[in-house]
């Protein structure tokens, strides 16, 4: 019985979209995002200190456990009952994180932050911003970082209980994304443009993904790779790496990624290769539309975390200090990966 309770689950993660008009091209850019209009990023807009204090470190120490409660608290907490897709709940959290990108200079990627679905029957949108590249050449390639921000609202009450807070599932991811972008709002240590994308409506079939992946495609968007972050609040058990890829052998990029940290920060998980788990997040729009490389990240390994879809996915189940290193070793991969001067990543 535990092992069908178990495959059930497993099935069930990590799987648990439509157009506005495209926008204007401006030269030299493909799609011509709103963000991007204008020149490249100049040495002399970025605080030479911080820089050199962040990057002198390759990003190492740059987020605290605090920073990441501080997020964390506010993503899953009651008061945006489990942010279901279309409610007032994930509402708060879309103005929240729009109020973030906008703190970091992280500008729109469409006219507004907001790209709205059209399939959907109530008022939902991804929050898309972008960071334009310093490289004039490399600026007109895309690095895509992704999480999904809705949860499932909520559910009959367990002790009196009744919201799903999503706190892994996905307020951790979301947390990830947005500690990322700050970085590099702070330090513009991109060559290659950045995409930063948080989904919606991933808990109702990866609707918000898909929109986005299909519009960005038919504007001709020039996708390097596309990486996501998905159930990242715990670590993982007697495990020698820190998350797993999904799709592990589709590509290189679990190669590239320990290169870049210089230590083993990304594996393999059987378990993600037996239940196909490469095709049940964020990820695999991008994959379908793109073929490019277009993966998840992830530590929930399905041993150590018991709340999965549950009332008790609350951020007292989360351990800050993983979540903290993670982001911090996942700067340096991120600048390994927009920095270089070819395109490293590979579908196998």
């Amino acid at each position: 019985m535990k092992k069908i309770i178990q495959s059930v689950l497993l099935l069930l993660l990590l799987g648990c979209g439509a157009t506005q008009s495209k926008s204007t091209d401006y030269p030299g850019v493909p799609g011509g995002p709103e963000g991007l209009k204008g020149s490249t990023v100049s040495n002399e807009e970025v605080d030479a200190k911080v820089v050199g204090s962040l990057n002198g470190t390759l990003g190492y120490g740059f987020t605290k456990s605090d920073k990441v409660a501080q997020l964390m608290g506010f993503l899953a907490s009651d008061d945006l009952n489990g942010r279901d897709t279309g409610s007032p709940g994930i509402e708060k959290a879309a103005q929240y994180i729009e109020d973030i990108l906008e703190e970091n200079k992280i500008r729109p990627y469409f006219k507004t932050y907001k790209d709205t679905l059209t399939d959907f029957g109530k008022p939902a949108y991804n929050i898309v911003g972008v960071l334009e590249g310093t490289d004039p050449e490399l600026k007109n390639e895309f690095v895509l970082i992704g999480a999904h921000y809705d949860h499932i609202g909520t559910k009959r009450p367990v002790n009196g209980d009744a919201i799903a807070n999503g706190a892994n599932d996905n307020a951790s991811g979301t947390t990830v994304v947005l500690e990322l972008l700050r970085y590099f709002g702070m330090t513009h240590a991109n060559k290659r443009s950045l995409v930063f994308a948080f989904f919606t409506a991933e808990e109702k079939g990866l609707l918000g993904s898909k929109q986005l992946a299909k519009r960005l495609k038919e504007e001709e968007f020039n996708l390097y790779t596309m990486l996501n972050f998905e159930m990242v609040g715990v670590p993982m058990i007697a495990k020698d790496y820190d998350a797993y890829l999904t799709g592990f052998g589709e590509s290189n990029l679990a190669d590239i990624c320990n290169g870049y940290a210089t230590e083993k920060l990304v594996g393999f998980l059987p378990s993600a290769k037996e239940f196909n788990l490469f095709m049940r997040s964020d990820n695999f729009p991008f994959h379908q539309e793109f073929n490019v490389p277009s993966q998840t990240f992830s530590t929930f390994d399905f041993t150590n975390f018991d709340h999965y879809h549950k009332v008790g996915d609350e951020v007292s189940e989360m351990d800050f200090e993983h979540m903290a290193k993670l982001i911090n070793s996942f700067i340096p991969v991120i600048i390994g990966i927009t920095n270089s001067e070819v395109q490293e990543i590979k579908y196998n």
